[in-house]
């Protein structure tokens, strides 16, 4: 069985999409009217813009979701779906290709999550560390004991583990970490505590307008990351991406569930090649490709 997956934030580079465009009429009439929502000009970015410049939340999220979902597109017939699945970002991405939301709808639903996201960074000081060479249990025992709000958020692949909160709690636990044993503790270079507690008033806000939007029964089961089983039903699908900003990514659990069902095959569309390698440490007797369209 194949099982589609889309990436999240991180997996963006400079000149990305330009390929598609310059080859498909298709691709081009998608990139326009990405444009034309937006309001702004975001091949110009994805196009000829700097690592820097496609750093910022409110271009990153925008530009990974209009590649992958383009890429779905472009695929034609060869999109045959037994199972999709993206990561945090990504999951909007596979909606879409799913057929549960339009690619307009998916659009602004990610802008508006972006800027949401952006405006509750602001808000105070949070961040991300990444997390190796520990169990999952250790983590979140260390992350339950440390002051102030920091919880696991990127469940990645077995030792792989990405914590968020605030900047002095983050600190702590890393240093906590790594005197239980973590090979690495280390933040990262993101603008906010993203899948926690956190990100509550940017919940708020996308939940305003997911729930002000119709779902559609999908063309397969999407494995989301709040609830890593198998889901049909777009009351269920749209209740999951509510709490999705608040809630961790679910990743692993999500990949072993796909696994126990049957999948046989993962395919990555979008940009990047970061999910297949955490496929792989999750189960390294899983085949693992990009989508390929030219």
């Amino acid at each position: 069985m194949k099982a589609y997956i889309f990436p999240g934030q991180g997996a963006q580079f400079p000149g990305m999409g330009l390929d598609l465009f310059e080859k498909s009429v298709e691709a081009q009439d998608m990139f326009k009217a990405a444009n034309a929502i937006l309001g702004y000009s975001i091949t110009d970015i994805m196009f000829e813009g700097s690592a820097e410049d496609l750093k910022q939340t409110k271009v990153t999220q925008p530009a990974i979701f209009i590649h992958s979902v383009i890429l779905s597109k472009l695929l034609g017939d060869k999109f045959q779906p037994d199972m999709v699945a993206g990561h945090s970002l990504g999951e909007f991405s596979a909606l879409v290709a799913n057929k549960v939301l339009s690619f307009e709808e998916g659009l602004q639903l990610v802008y508006k999550r972006a800027m949401a996201m952006q405006e509750a960074c602001e808000l105070q000081p949070s961040t991300m560390a990444a997390v190796l060479g520990l169990e999952d249990e250790m983590v979140e025992a260390v992350c339950a004991e440390t002051e102030g709000t920091v919880v696991a958020a990127n469940y990645n692949c077995p030792g792989q583990l990405v914590i968020s909160g605030d900047v002095k709690a983050v600190e702590l636990a890393c240093e906590n970490l790594k005197e239980r044993g973590a090979r690495r503790a280390m933040i990262l270079p993101v603008g906010g505590a993203f899948h926690s507690p956190l990100m509550e008033p940017a919940r708020k806000e996308l939940a305003a307008a997911i729930e002000n939007m119709t779902f559609r029964k999908p063309i397969c089961p999407v494995y989301q990351n709040v609830s890593t089983f198998a889901v049909t039903n777009p009351e269920e699908i749209k209740k999951n991406l509510v709490f999705q900003l608040t809630s961790p990514v679910k990743w692993t659990q999500s990949v072993q569930n796909m696994i126990k069902d049957g999948a046989t095959e993962f395919i990555e569309v979008g940009p990047g090649k970061v999910l297949q390698g955490l496929v792989k440490k999750i189960d390294r007797s899983m085949n693992v490709s990009s989508a390929e369209v030219f």
